[in-house]
């Protein structure tokens, strides 16, 4: 049963808090003064290699590419903690 409780943790946790934080996180920057190109960068350069080879892309996949860079960079926290965790345990 704790098996079970531990993979549902871990789903919601991936799929439900990460893009969440990932949102929140990237609200909060804005919010206190970064500038757009310097949050965004991710995306930016994303969208830059996609126009020098000659796709014409919407803003909203600088914005998407942005959001998916941030919930990678909290998986690799989650699994960083939980492997940290285990090995105290």
């Amino acid at each position: 049963m704790l098996a079970k409780s531990d993979r549902v943790l871990t789903l919601v946790a991936l799929f439900v808090v990460a893009p969440i934080g990932a949102a929140v996180v990237i609200s909060v920057l804005l919010l206190f003064g970064a500038t757009p190109h310097v949050v965004f960068l991710p995306g930016f350069v994303v969208r830059a290699k996609l126009a020098a080879l000659g796709f014409h892309t919407p803003n909203a996949v600088g914005v998407l590419v942005t959001l998916i860079a941030w919930w990678v960079i909290f998986v690799i926290v989650w699994v960083v903690v939980r492997r940290v965790w285990r090995r105290r345990a």
